[in-house]
């Protein structure tokens, strides 16, 4: 069942991507990215996740602009998809990508740089490749 509901999650990501790209009118819904989809075990729930870009107004309208057109894509998608039952449609905004930011942020400003500490690394290196090279061999 596992297997069937990732399949599900992927198809119905890239039929809305598709669908709201071509067939949405609303003027609210900007330029919409849907990063990823979960639906419920049930299947009668589903939940979009969608990354806006603007300012948070944008984002706002942009997310009253999809759940105005959820059922209409809704009735899209049945036309297209072989399922029994498609999924109620709950748009959200996708909130993982600023989580990622902030934590890369906050590593940045932990951990000395990562350049600098390979730049270390690699005179570490040649100096002792140096080393070993200015050595004279013992021929006996």
């Amino acid at each position: 069942m596992k297997k069937r509901l990732a399949r599900l999650n992927e198809q119905l990501r890239r039929e809305l991507s598709e669908l709201i790209r071509t067939r949405v009118r609303d003027p609210r819904v900007g330029l919409v990215t849907i990063t990823g989809v979960e639906v419920a075990a049930d299947l009668g729930s589903a939940r979009v996740y969608v990354r806006i870009t603007g300012g948070r107004d944008e984002v706002l309208k942009g997310l009253e602009g999809l759940t105005a057109a959820g059922s209409f894509l809704r009735g899209e998608l049945g036309r297209v998809l072989h399922v029994r039952r498609i999924p109620e449609l709950r748009f959200q905004e996708d909130l993982s990508y600023e989580g990622a930011a902030r934590i890369e942020q906050v590593l940045a400003e932990v951990l000395p740089d990562e350049k600098s500490r390979r730049d270390e690394d690699d005179l570490e290196s040649q100096l002792k490749d140096s080393q070993v090279e200015s050595r004279p061999e013992d021929d006996t």
